[in-house]
């Protein structure tokens, strides 16, 4: 289901096109990301695409984390998933 607070843009990823609907402060953060590393956005959407550990990991959902880890100036293996219990 996309909203209507929802932007929608396709990529070339892995030889086929692929769409992605997030919310706009999603999309300029990445943009500003993609800018910092002198890279595309598409690019910055391959990088992001080729790096999901889990295959059904939804794109857009990669992404959203990626931006938030970004701002927070974290690294993705710094992250612990919720679900993680260190004992």
């Amino acid at each position: 289901m996309t909203g209507a607070h929802l932007e929608k843009r396709s990529f070339s990823l892995a030889g086929h096109r692929t769409s992605v609907a997030l919310e706009p402060a999603f999309w300029g953060a990445l943009e500003k990301l993609a800018a910092t590393q002198g890279q595309s956005l598409a690019r910055l959407v391959q990088a992001v695409d080729e790096a999901r550990l889990e295959a059904d990991t939804p794109l857009a959902s990669a992404l959203r984390v990626h931006a938030l880890e970004s701002r927070q100036g974290l690294s993705p293996d710094q992250v612990v998933p919720p679900d993680h219990d260190p004992l």
